[in-house]
């Protein structure tokens, strides 16, 4: 019989090799990412790009500016969400999946209810054709199988169209496309004259730096934007409407 050769160096590891010597240990630190300071409308710019919108797009970039959501959080909002009693919006599994509230507009009451209702139609036509499944998000189509085909389930600003849940490959009401409100906010940023690189995303900070301006408390706007860190909702404090960095201009 043949003996088995047994490695007596596998279980020791390779020696580390030794610096030579007259060479510098070297020591760095990573540099940090300098914050930039946020595009922002002022109110009457945020009001000429909201005028050139129409439809439930121009109801999108008033959640967004008037509720300070972001604009997956305004996609992904759902007929539940909605609480005209408390004038509140509740949005769920946001950034760092944590829910929060926001106000509900005043102003856009009466446009969130017809969208409401819109939304009720299309829900109705899909259930009499077979449909009206939408997505339910982490266990809940286990837990509660039926609550998938109710309306206050449903997308705020659904679909035009049906497409197949990749995840189950059964044909569902998706809510509409990024690209959908990202666009139209482009074309009606340059439409309203407006020379700035701005996005859906500006009407957020829009939201927050207004209301810094009216004096709000900046703990009730980090609440409001959902920011982990007051030091994330400073950022907007270098934008307020007080020129360079709040002092007086000596040609004026």
């Amino acid at each position: 019989m043949r003996k088995k050769r047994v490695n007596v160096m596998g279980d020791i590891p390779p020696p580390i090799p030794q610096q030579p010597s007259g060479c510098i240990e070297l020591q760095f630190n990573y540099t940090k990412r300098q914050k930039k300071i946020p595009v922002v409308f002022t109110p009457r710019e945020a009001q000429k790009v909201i005028a050139q919108l129409s439809g439930d797009k121009q109801l999108m970039a008033k959640i967004m500016y008037g509720a300070g959501l972001r604009v997956s959080e305004c996609l992904r909002l759902r007929v539940k969400d909605i609480d005209f009693g408390r004038n509140q919006i509740n949005i769920r599994a946001s950034k760092g999946g944590k829910d929060r509230p926001s106000m509900l507009p005043k102003s856009i009451e009466s446009e969130l209810k017809q969208q409401v209702d819109r939304v009720e139609d299309l829900h109705a036509n899909d259930l009499e054709q077979g449909f009206g499944e939408v997505y339910m998000p982490y266990a809940l189509a286990r837990k509660y199988p039926s609550a998938s085909f109710c309306l206050a389930w449903q997308f705020l600003f659904p679909s035009n169209k049906r497409a197949v849940d990749p995840r189950d490959k059964r044909i569902k009401r998706h809510h509409r496309h990024q690209r959908y409100i990202q666009r139209a906010v482009s074309s009606a940023v340059k439409s309203a004259g407006i020379h700035k690189q701005a996005n859906c995303h500006t009407f957020r900070h829009s939201f927050a730096t207004h209301l810094l301006e009216r004096g709000y408390d900046i703990h009730s706007i980090q609440q409001l934007l959902g920011h982990a860190d007051v030091a994330t909702t400073e950022i907007y404090t270098h934008v307020l409407n007080r020129g360079g960095l709040g002092v007086q201009c000596p040609i004026d």
